[in-house]
């Protein structure tokens, strides 16, 4: 069997084994989905009168709801790849890996199935908290091009961040290690424009925001969905996501094959 063959078997095993865990354990899948869930419906219906007014002289709740959309997919996306890196760190901590290492399977596959399996819970989780949106207020008003554009945006930086939380999993000495270090992750989208437009911020925390990687993810995600303007945007989150897939893939293998002793 080539090594082509091999990778792809055994990363097929490794994804069924996550989907298997996925459904024996729904509650995980749940909290990751509540989570924004719970954070659209606080800003829509308490806050949104009041933040909707300031989008303009039409704005309101449906319109913020419009607005605040994109920043609460990209937390979805973020709550994903908290459950990945504790997902990762229970293999590393409880032996199970040890006993892959003992068998003739492509190496990587254990990783790639926690990628492609995220992946599949992200998407399924982001399906969810669009049809929530759509029954607060959200309307969208892409064709069916944009929004395969739009989904491929949100698959690109779910990539990203997967590979992320797998080396962040890895670098985790315990399972509350690692289901702590990605919670930074979540303040990123209300310190970029997921929540107010980053021209009414002060000065620093306005630099911050308009440089910071989400900003152009949820810019390109508002265009794609609404119709406004995405200008640089859609370059820039296609660099950012590369940039973050390719470093932390390397990161994650890096610390996958120094530790021995797992």
């Amino acid at each position: 069997m080539s090594t082509l063959s091999l990778a792809v078997r055994d990363s097929s095993t490794m994804l069924r084994r996550n989907l298997l865990h996925m459904r024996r354990y729904p509650s995980m899948t749940f909290l990751l989905m509540g989570i924004p869930v719970i954070i659209l419906l606080l800003f829509v219906y308490v806050f949104g009168g009041t933040l909707g007014a300031g989008l303009g002289p039409s704005g309101g709740r449906s319109e913020y709801a419009n607005y605040v959309t994109p920043g609460i997919l990209l937390i979805t996306v973020v709550s994903a790849a908290q459950g990945t890196a504790i997902s990762v760190a229970m293999d590393m901590t409880e032996g199970i890996i040890a006993r892959f290492r003992t068998m003739a399977i492509f190496r990587p596959s254990v990783l790639t199935g926690h990628v492609l399996g995220s992946l599949v819970q992200t998407l399924l989780s982001l399906a969810a908290v669009i049809g929530v949106a759509l029954l607060v207020g959200f309307r969208p008003t892409a064709n069916p091009v944009e929004w395969l554009a739009a989904v491929g945006v949100l698959a690109m930086v779910t990539f990203a961040l997967t590979w992320l939380s797998v080396a962040l999993g890895l670098v985790s000495d315990s399972v509350e290690t690692a289901s702590n270090l990605p919670m930074p992750l979540i303040l990123l989208p209300f310190l970029g424009s997921g929540f107010v437009p980053t021209d009414s911020m002060p000065t620093v925390v306005r630099w911050f925001a308009e440089y910071q990687p989400f900003t152009p993810v949820m810019e390109t995600l508002r265009g794609l969905l609404l119709g406004t303007g995405i200008g640089a945007n859609g370059i820039i989150a296609v660099v950012w996501c590369a940039v973050i897939t390719v470093a932390c893939f390397f990161w994650a293998k890096t610390l996958y094959n120094r530790n021995r002793a797992a």
